[in-house]
């Protein structure tokens, strides 16, 4: 993992970043049903929903998440491992609990499962890159799409997938002018409404990297905030605009690397 160097503070831990949004009115409708990693917590929320995410609590690039979905009196679990994906069958709860405590992978939280929107027949969510000079303002200074490989229970490109501008997707999505420039400005308000909200948590913070989802019913969801190093560089194919403007916000604090 990068260790950062540049004058930003991070919020560690997926959980702690839950917490956060669930207790700001604006923001906790939008926050998956999340829990720490118990046996405890995987019953309550398998009572819920149909498929529930594990995933590492501090953790990038889509590694060490596992998604587990009740099938045929048992359960189907699929397992990202570096770039690839495997799946296994498990009779009850308690032997996928075991199983991934097995692997020894540190803090895992356990996470409602959203049903994503699909483009091509592929899922997709969205990253918005939010960033603040020293003494300014936070801004929204990029999108970048990111659509699941074939099968995939992830969507970062690192495990297959591919990165698309944000008109590209609305316009596979069939969208009109209206609705498109509704959706993008959706993103970018609540994107700063969430950076508002984590930085008044903690002080010092000068960019995140919000990852959006919208469920097949259009609701958005926040999947994840990274302010750990948050990656621009995929940004430098296909918005060069883009990446430079995050590129000459991240050097007022000191960042000078694009990963």
């Amino acid at each position: 993992m990068s260790v950062k160097r540049y004058a930003s503070r991070r919020i560690r831990g997926k959980l702690k970043v839950c917490r956060y949004l669930e207790n700001n009115s604006a923001t906790r409708r939008m926050v998956p049903d999340t829990e720490s990693y118990s046996l405890a917590n995987m019953r309550k929320l398998a009572k819920r929903y149909n498929s529930l995410y594990i995933k590492p609590d501090v953790g990038s690039l889509g590694i060490g998440i596992s998604k587990l979905t009740r099938q045929n009196g048992g359960y189907l679990l699929k397992e990202t491992s570096s770039k690839s994906q495997r799946s296994r069958s498990l009779g009850t709860l308690e032997a996928a609990y075991r199983h991934l405590k097995a692997k020894g992978r540190g803090k895992l939280i356990v996470q409602q499962a959203i049903k994503l929107d699909k483009v091509d027949g592929k899922p997709y969510d969205i990253r918005a890159m939010v960033q603040r000079k020293p003494g300014g303002a936070w801004t929204c200074t990029g999108f970048i799409v990111k659509v699941g490989g074939k099968g995939m229970i992830v969507t970062n490109y690192y495990q297959g997938g591919a990165v698309w501008k944000l008109r590209k997707l609305h316009r596979r999505l069939g969208l009109n002018a209206q609705e498109s420039n509704y959706r993008e400005e959706q993103l970018r308000s609540e994107a700063i409404t969430i950076a508002k909200t984590l930085s008044a948590r903690h002080s010092g913070m000068r960019e995140m990297g919000i990852d959006f989802a919208r469920d097949r019913g259009g609701k958005l969801w926040i999947l994840e905030v990274n302010s750990n190093h948050p990656q621009f560089h995929p940004f430098k194919a296909i918005d060069r605009t883009a990446y430079d403007r995050i590129k000459e916000y991240a050097a007022s604090y000191g960042r000078y690397d694009a990963k």
